[in-house]
C-alpha cells in the first residue's frame, strides 16, 4: 500500500529506544517525514518474539504515539495483504509460515472450483466449489494445505480473504419468480450476482448491464449488487468491445484532468521546442503504414554508403510532452499501450497527441528522437548515435503502395517520383538486413493474418479475409529491430536501468516434450538441453514445404515461452538477440516511452528513476496481457456472430489443437475456429495424448492430430459464450436450431485461444 507522509509533527522523542535500532530507518526517512519502523524491523521483531505477539503491545515497544496508531495499523494492514504477517482474531501478529499459511491469489473456473495460485509459487492447490463459495476470481486469500482430493491433488482451504479484486463486473440479467441476478461475462466469475428487488426495474431481460458489488461473497451468503450502467442488448453494435472493456477493466475513459492537460498542449512545434535538437527537416523521411492507420509514430530515410548503408528511424518524441508524474504520464502508465479492436482503438494517449502533436504526419514540423545508424554490407551496425530533433515528413505512404512501386516504378505517381530512389534504397538495405538475420538464426515462424470486413450501415462483421503481408511490412519491420538494438545496446553501454524486452528459450519440459515429438517424425533439434533460436530457424528449414509442415512448426512454435518487460537483460530467443528493448512506438506502448527518457537521461548526462524498474515490467507486461485477452473476446464473439447463420454448412479445415474434451478445427475459406467435441469424434473411446498431440479411438485406431485436415458441418452456435460447436460432416446432421444468444448455457471447460508469441 502507499503510506502518505505525515501532516502532523509529532512530538520529540529521544533515539535510545528500540525504534531508532531498525536498520532501514535511513531509508524510511528519505521516503517519509516522520517515518514509521520499517517492515522489515517488525517482521525481525515478530521472529524474534518466538509466537503470536499482540498488535497492542508492539506499538508501545515501538513507541507508536497516538497520532502514529493510524499509520501503523495501516502498514501492518498492508504487510497482512502482502502475505507478510497475519493478524489473527485476537489482535495477535503472526508469522504466515509458523501457522502453515501461504498468501496468494484466487484462480476460478467456469464450473464453479478455483485453484489456489500461492505467491511463492510453491505449487497450486485445488479449491472446491464450497470452498469458491467466499471469493470471487482474483481475490487475494490466506490459505491452508487440507490434504489431497480424490484425484491426488493438493486441496486448500481459505483461512482469510485478504483483498477483493473485483468492485464491478459487466453481465447480463435475469429474472424469475421475483428474483434477478447478473450472470458475469467473465466466466471465471462463476458466482451469479444477486440484485435487490427494488434495484434495476428499468432493465429488460438479458440486457448488459455494470453492477457494482456492495457486499462481497461470503461462506453463508452470495454477492450482493446495484446495477450502475445499464450497457444495452447484447447482440447490439459495438456491444463486444463495451463488454470486453469492463470485463478485463481496461480504462477507456480519459479522466478530465488528462483532457485538460492534453488540450493545453501546443498544436505544432514551438520555437521552444527547437532548444537543444538538431533539424533534420530536409532529410527526406517518410511514414509507412496500413491504410486503416490513425498515429505514425515512425519515419524513415536510408542512402548508399560505401558499401554499405546509412539508416534514419526517427521516432514520435513523446517523452518531451509527457513528463514524469504528470497526469498524462500516470494515466498513460495505467494503460499500458493502445488496445486495437476491431475498427476501434482505445488509446494510450488522448488525441491531441497520439493523432495530433506526436503523430509523424505529413508536410508538418514534428519534434522526434533520431537514432543514425552505418550499417554495413554484411547487415552489422557498425556505427549509431541518438539525438532529439525536429523532422518534416514527405510523405505519409501505405505498405499497398509502397509494395506496388516496388514491383512496378512506373505506379508511383508523379507528385511522389522523386521519393522511389529513397524506396528502393530501402528495399535494398532490407534485403542486406534479411541476410543478416538468417545468419544471425532469428526465428520466423509464417503465420497467416486474417482481416474482418465490417458492413458499412449495419456495423455488422460481413467477411473474414487474410491479411497478407509483403516486403513493405519486413522493411519496416527490419528498420524497427534495428533502431531498438541500438537503444537496447546504448542503455547497457551507459549502464543505465530500463525495460528490455526478454523472450527467453523453452523450458526443459517443453523442450523435452518437443524433442520426443520431433523424433517420431525423423527430426532432431539441435542443442540438446540449450538450444539456439538458429536451431529453431535451421529444424524450420528443413520441415518447409512437407504435407504435415503447418503441424511441425505449429508444435515448435508453442514450445516457446511469452515475451515480458523485465529490467534483468536475458536476451530474446526468437529474434536471437543478445540485448533488446523496444523504442520504436511511443505513442502506443509505455516501455517505450521509458526507454526514450533513459535515453534522454544518458545524452544530458542524467540517470531517470521512475521507480521499481520490476514492478513497472510486470505492470507492462501484465497491460499486454489484458489487451490481448480482451482483443481476442471480441474477435471470437464477432466471429461467432458471423456463423449463426451457417448451421449446418460443412467447411474443410486442420486441426488446431487437441484437448482432452476434443479437436478445435480451424476452417479454410472462412478463418473460423470450433469445437469438435470427443463425443462427436465417432462410436469409439477416444483416448487423449498430448505429447503426441492426438486423440486416439480405443476400438478402431481412428487418429486425430494436430495438424490434420477435415470436413466438418456447423452444429451449433452461441453468442453468449462465444462457442461454436461442429461435428464431423460423417456424423449426424447437426440441430437446426438458431444460435443462442438468451439464457445462459451450461458451463463447459474450453480451450482458451491460442496466444500468438509476441517479439
Amino acid at each position: 500500500m502507499t503510506e502518505k507522509k505525515s501532516e502532523k509533527k509529532s512530538k520529540p522523542r529521544g533515539q535510545k529506544g528500540l525504534r531508532w535500532q531498525d536498520p532501514f530507518l535511513q531509508r524510511e526517512r528519505e521516503k517519509y517525514d516522520f517515518p514509521l519502523p520499517s517492515r522489515e524491523f517488525i517482521l525481525q521483531l515478530v521472529t524474534e518474539a518466538g509466537g503470536p505477539t499482540p498488535a497492542d503491545d508492539m506499538a508501545v515497544r515501538l513507541d507508536i504515539d497516538v497520532e502514529e496508531m493510524e499509520s501503523f495499523n495501516r502498514r501492518l494492514g498492508a504487510m497482512q495483504r502482502d502475505g507478510q504477517l497475519v493478524i489473527n482474531r485476537r489482535g495477535d501478529l503472526c508469522l504466515p509460515d509458523k501457522i502453515e499459511l501461504k498468501a496468494g491469489r484466487v484462480e476460478g473456473h467456469a464450473d464453479g472450483f478455483g485453484f489456489f495460485i500461492p505467491d511463492d509459487k510453491s505449487g497450486d492447490m485445488f479449491l472446491s466449489e464450497k470452498e469458491m463459495h467466499q471469493v470471487l476470481h482474483g481475490d487475494r486469500v490466506m490459505c491452508r494445505e487440507r490434504g489431497l482430493d480424490r484425484r491426488g491433488r493438493k486441496e486448500g482451504k481459505i483461512v482469510e480473504v485478504l483483498e477483493r479484486a473485483n468492485t464491478r463486473v459487466v453481465g447480463r440479467l435475469y429474472r424469475e419468480h421475483g428474483h434477478q441476478w447478473v450472470v458475469a461475462e467473465n466466466k471465471r466469475l462463476n458466482q451469479d450476482i444477486i440484485i435487490p428487488p427494488t434495484e434495476s426495474l428499468k432493465v429488460g431481460f438479458g440486457q448488459v448491464v455494470t453492477v457494482e458489488i456492495v457486499e462481497q461473497p461470503s461462506k453463508h451468503a452470495p454477492a450482493m449488487g446495484r446495477i450502475v450502467d445499464v450497457l444495452g442488448n447484447y447482440a447490439d453494435p459495438g456491444m463486444e468491445i463495451e463488454i470486453a472493456l469492463r470485463k478485463h477493466d481496461l480504462p477507456f475513459e480519459f479522466p478530465k484532468e488528462v483532457e485538460a492537460q492534453a488540450r493545453k498542449l501546443p498544436k505544432g512545434v514551438t520555437k521552444r521546442d527547437l532548444e537543444g535538437r538538431e533539424d533534420v527537416r530536409d532529410l527526406p523521411l517518410v511514414t509507412i503504414d496500413g491504410e486503416d492507420s490513425r498515429d505514425f509514430d515512425d519515419a524513415v530515410y536510408c542512402e548508399p554508403m560505401g558499401k554499405g548503408f546509412k539508416l534514419w528511424v526517427a521516432i514520435a518524441d513523446v517523452s518531451h510532452y509527457v513528463q514524469p508524474g504528470t497526469a498524462l504520464d500516470k494515466e498513460a502508465y495505467e494503460r499500458g499501450n493502445s488496445v486495437y479492436f476491431p475498427r476501434r482503438v482505445i488509446p494510450m494517449l488522448p488525441e491531441e497527441l497520439s493523432n495530433g502533436l506526436c503523430s509523424l504526419n505529413p508536410n508538418v514540423d514534428r519534434a522526434c528522437m533520431v537514432c543514425e545508424m552505418e550499417v554495413a554490407s554484411t547487415g552489422t551496425i557498425k556505427k549509431y548515435r541518438f539525438f532529439p530533433g525536429v523532422m518534416h515528413s514527405k510523405a505519409r505512404l501505405t505498405y499497398t503502395q509502397v509494395w506496388d512501386w516496388l514491383n512496378d516504378p512506373a505506379k508511383a505517381p508523379a507528385d511522389k517520383a522523386d521519393l522511389l530512389p529513397h524506396i528502393e534504397n530501402l528495399n535494398k538495405l532490407f534485403h542486406v538486413l534479411l541476410k543478416a538475420r538468417g545468419k544471425r538464426g532469428a526465428i520466423d515462424f509464417e503465420t497467416l493474418e486474417t482481416k474482418m470486413v465490417f458492413d458499412e450501415v449495419t456495423g455488422k462483421i460481413e467477411r473474414i479475409v487474410p491479411y497478407a503481408r509483403n516486403d513493405a511490412h519486413r522493411i519496416i519491420e527490419e528498420c524497427m529491430l534495428a533502431a531498438n538494438v541500438c537503444a537496447s545496446e546504448f542503455l547497457k553501454k551507459h549502464k543505465h536501468a530500463t525495460l528490455y524486452r526478454v523472450h527467453e528459450g523453452p523450458t526443459l519440459i517443453k523442450l523435452k516434450a518437443l524433442h520426443e515429438f520431433m523424433a517420431e517424425f525423423g527430426f532432431v533439434l539441435a542443442g540438446g538441453d540449450d538450444p539456439h533460436a538458429k536451431d529453431y530457424a535451421d529444424l524450420l528449414a528443413k520441415v518447409k514445404g512437407r504435407p504435415d509442415e503447418q503441424l511441425l512448426q505449429t508444435v515448435m512454435l508453442r514450445s516457446l515461452q511469452q515475451a515480458v518487460y523485465s529490467p534483468e537483460n536475458m536476451g530474446h530467443f526468437g529474434l536471437a538477440y543478445e540485448s533488446y528493448t523496444h523504442f520504436t512506438s511511443p505513442i502506443r506502448r509505455y516501455p517505450d516511452l521509458l526507454v526514450h527518457r533513459a535515453i534522454r537521461a544518458c545524452l544530458a548526462g542524467e540517470t531517470y528513476k521512475p521507480g521499481n524498474w520490476e514492478t513497472i515490467g510486470a505492470h507492462c507486461s501484465m497491460t499486454e496481457r489484458r489487451a490481448d485477452d480482451a482483443t481476442r473476446d471480441v474477435v471470437s464473439w464477432l466471429k461467432c456472430y458471423y456463423m449463426r447463420d451457417k448451421l449446418g454448412e460443412e467447411f474443410d479445415g486442420v486441426i488446431s489443437s487437441v484437448t482432452s474434451f476434443g479437436i478445435f478445427v480451424a476452417l479454410d475459406e472462412v478463418f473460423v475456429e470450433g469445437l469438435v467435441h470427443v463425443s462427436e469424434l465417432g462410436q469409439d473411446y477416444f483416448h487423449f495424448d498430448a505429447a503426441r498431440h492426438q486423440m486416439l479411438g480405443e476400438r478402431t485406431g481412428k487418429r486425430y492430430r494436430l495438424g490434420d485436415r477435415v470436413r466438418i458441418k456447423v452444429a451449433q452456435v452461441e453468442l453468449e459464450t462465444s462457442k461454436i460447436d461442429f461435428v464431423m460432416a460423417e456424423q449426424a446432421p447437426a440441430k437446426p436450431e438458431a444460435a443462442k444468444i438468451a439464457a445462459p448455457a451450461k458451463k463447459v471447460a474450453r480451450k482458451p485461444a491460442a496466444k500468438k508469441t509476441k517479439l
